[in-house]
């Protein structure tokens, strides 16, 4: 496929002979390791353990391939973060692999497909990959466009309904056929005005590149069977991660000759909320009725402890291959359970507990905390600080969706595509140029009655005559973008230079010393970014790059033996490892997260998440929840997790931490009542003298004034203050027929 060259590994040759090289690329594996790289022809699953050194087999059967039965510009290896794939780089360039290897992600690959292909695909060569941030903006847009209002229409509602849609590879017409409800309808009309929307910037969403590659390899039987013949062997890492357009393309690149090699392991498949299906994995072996299986259940990560622990809690799932975690490593601590009143005394506990930790060795490992949403983190930031300890967020996403970071994206992908109409209207007036409002909207009312992007509106004379006085600053703006298009010729960084002083934003945003909030220090650190890419990517275009920043994910900006504590998501942390984890917010509600009651799929999922997360740790483990957590203003009574349950009890040490004396700012009142309701839980059964037995349903107040809403065996509801109702609590066990 000539022309697919971003991600594409290069690598130099070695001077050792080809036997010796082959030798030393299994001589210190594992028996299942080594029968994985070295399968020849056919389809192989490896089913990988968490610490099982997947990484390893998939960059050492890479190297093995291309030094035995093939050359390695035939050899594609996919995974699904930039970190992963970077990884993948470095350990097969440390293997003196022959160049013209492609080691990408998957979304790297297909847009790279698209842009070679862009003619079959029907797609215009220079577009534009819509981030998360864009694509929210042009779901509102698609929403006013359709004359309906995002405030009776909540635009996250349906962007979600056009993603499943996409993720099921739906176009608005076969969801809506698919859907006969109102809201449904209603969102399937609001994806057709996307898609036209869409199509007119010339632009794509995450999900388009995966769709639209799998439909050109669907439909351009030419194009599918040159990049079969190009590569003829398909390594996919993650393999449980995949959706249908994923596997879709995983198919018809192996159609025929079916050299495919799927890594991954069915107790980490963790977002099946974004489109990811389980039994991709699960079914592979109908899918490949001769597939070879090779499972790799070494763990070395973890202590034994650990891995009991965890090895545990995912048996309980019923959507999984039967495999056990193994290791050799040392027994290791008890894997801590914590119990704190609160959610600030436990983010101050965790802090305390990290502080000891580093007091104790000389750098106290690594060390990481992980929670199930984002919300949590900001109790253990303030903790943190207090206790002086240096710390990192894994928040990739939300640098480049910091404005001024938006601002100078936003000019370059204008540069490339004029017709990216949504980065032309976030910098038509920055910097203030005296384009107003109303001037902005009679453009765009324009654009939609003429449907012509408006960068080609912004040039025509009857647009500009009607304008009035503001058509002097637009005629400026136009101006400086033709002036600006000398970037499209630079490298990234040159180019990201050349946009900041000659559009005035070094201007806006100032210089400043301080590199840690300032928005000028962003920029600098965009730059530095560039730079990093441009010296990984030297024959990379300013588009390569942009492609790359718009497909940036979380983990990809975790440094990795910096010295801080790191904080992230359960879902961040796939493919990483620490000395200490701890896991916060074991509490039902939030780790299982509550979506859908009925759906037993959600709470294996979420059992999965919290597998994943306990095997990040390498030497300590710890999970922790709060009694109370604030939640609209009021302390509300919490529920320990119900997976703290599911663990061998014999493995844990379970601590509960509180007070027997009157906590600072709570009442001696306050603290009986709190004792007093103690034992109260969202389940528990109850019983009223009046209306007979009952199950509480929701609770929440405190400490001082608790409320309870109760279900009797009548169907009746009821609310009650607990001080004052006569409600007593029942056992299962005490209750009769």
């Amino acid at each position: 496929m000539d022309g697919l060259r971003f991600g594409d590994y290069t690598g130099s040759v070695s001077a050792l002979s080809k036997p010796s090289r082959t030798a030393a690329l299994v001589a210190d594996l594992t028996g299942a390791q080594r029968a994985a790289v070295e399968h020849g022809d056919g389809p192989l699953l490896v089913l990988a353990g968490p610490g099982s050194g997947k990484t390893r087999v998939i960059t050492r059967r890479a190297a093995y391939l291309a030094g035995t039965v093939t050359t390695a510009a035939h050899v594609l290896a996919i995974t699904f973060t930039n970190k992963a794939a970077r990884e993948m780089q470095e350990r097969i360039a440390a293997l003196d692999v022959e160049a013209g290897m492609t080691v990408c992600t998957f979304h790297a690959w297909c847009a790279r497909l698209l842009r070679t292909h862009s003619r079959q695909a029907g797609i215009a060569p220079h577009f534009t990959v819509l981030d998360r941030d864009d694509r929210r903006r042009l779901v509102k847009s698609a929403i006013e466009s359709a004359g309906l209002s995002p405030t009776h229409l909540p635009v996250a509602a349906v962007e979600r309904a056009i993603g499943d849609a996409k993720c099921e590879m739906q176009t608005p017409e076969a969801y809506r056929a698919s859907r006969p409800g109102w809201q449904e309808q209603t969102c399937g009309h609001v994806y057709a005005e996307y898609e036209k929307l869409r199509v007119r910037m010339e632009a794509l969403d995450f999900d388009d590149l995966l769709v639209s590659a799998a439909r050109l390899l669907t439909e351009a039987e030419q194009v599918r069977g040159r990049l079969e013949d190009r590569y003829r062997y398909v390594l996919i890492d993650e393999y449980q991660d995949t959706n249908l357009a994923q596997y879709v393309i995983a198919r018809l690149l192996t159609r025929d000759r079916q050299n495919v090699c799927a890594t991954g392991d069915p107790d980490q498949s963790i977002y099946g909320w974004r489109g990811a299906n389980i039994r991709n994995i699960l079914t592979f072996e109908k899918d490949y009725p001769t597939a070879r299986v090779v499972c790799l259940e070494d763990n070395y990560r973890s202590t034994k402890r650990i891995l009991r622990v965890a090895d545990a809690l995912i048996a309980r799932n019923c959507q999984r291959k039967e495999k056990s975690l193994r290791t050799g490593n040392a027994e290791g601590p008890a894997v801590v359970v914590v119990e704190c009143e609160t959610a600030e005394e436990e983010a101050a506990w965790v802090a305390r507990e990290i502080r000891t930790l580093r007091d104790q060795e000389e750098r106290g490992g690594e060390v990481a905390v992980f929670y199930r949403v984002n919300s949590l983190s900001r109790a253990m930031e303030d903790a943190l600080r207090k206790e002086g300890l240096a710390y990192q967020i894994a928040r990739g996403v939300a640098f480049y969706e910091r404005r001024e970071i938006k601002d100078v994206l936003a000019y370059l992908r204008v540069l490339v595509n004029p017709a990216d109409d949504l980065s032309l209207l976030r910098i038509i007036n920055t910097p203030p140029r005296g384009i107003g409002g109303t001037t902005v909207d009679r453009l765009v009312n324009l654009a939609r009655e003429r449907e012509q992007p408006l960068a080609r509106l912004i040039t025509e004379e009857d647009v500009l005559r009607a304008l009035g006085r503001p058509a002097a600053a637009v005629q400026r703006f136009d101006c400086l973008l033709k002036e600006l298009a000398e970037a499209l010729t630079l490298a990234a960084p040159r180019a990201l230079e050349y946009v900041l002083s000659y559009s005035g934003l070094r201007a806006l945003f100032g210089r400043t010393e301080n590199m840690e909030d300032a928005a000028a220090g962003n920029l600098d650190e965009l730059v530095s970014a560039a730079t990093l890419f441009q010296h990984d990517h030297p024959d990379a275009r300013l588009v390569d790059w942009l492609e790359y920043a718009a497909l940036v994910s979380d983990v990809d900006t975790v440094r990795e033996g910096a010295g801080r504590v790191t904080l992230m998501t359960l879902h961040a942390a796939k493919g990483l490892e620490f000395d200490t984890v701890f896991i916060v917010g074991m509490e039902d509600g939030l780790l299982p997260l509550r979506r859908d009651e009925e759906d037993a799929s959600d709470v294996e999922e979420e059992r999965r998440l919290c597998f994943v997360g306990m095997t990040r740790a390498r030497r300590r483990l710890v999970l922790s929840r709060a009694r109370y957590r604030m939640a609209r203003g009021a302390a509300i009574r919490t529920v320990r997790s119900g997976f703290l349950d599911e663990l061998p009890r014999a493995e844990l040490e379970w601590s509960c931490l509180e007070d027997s004396a009157p906590r600072a700012g709570r009442s001696a009142e306050e603290q009986a009542s709190a004792e007093r309701f103690a034992d109260w839980s969202v389940g528990r059964l109850v019983r009223h003298p009046l209306h007979g037995l009952g199950q509480v349903l929701a609770l929440d107040g405190g400490p001082r004034s608790w409320r309870a809403a109760v279900l009797f065996r009548d169907g009746s509801r009821r609310a009650f203050i607990l001080e004052h109702a006569p409600l007593e609590l029942v056992a299962f066990d005490e209750v009769g027929d």
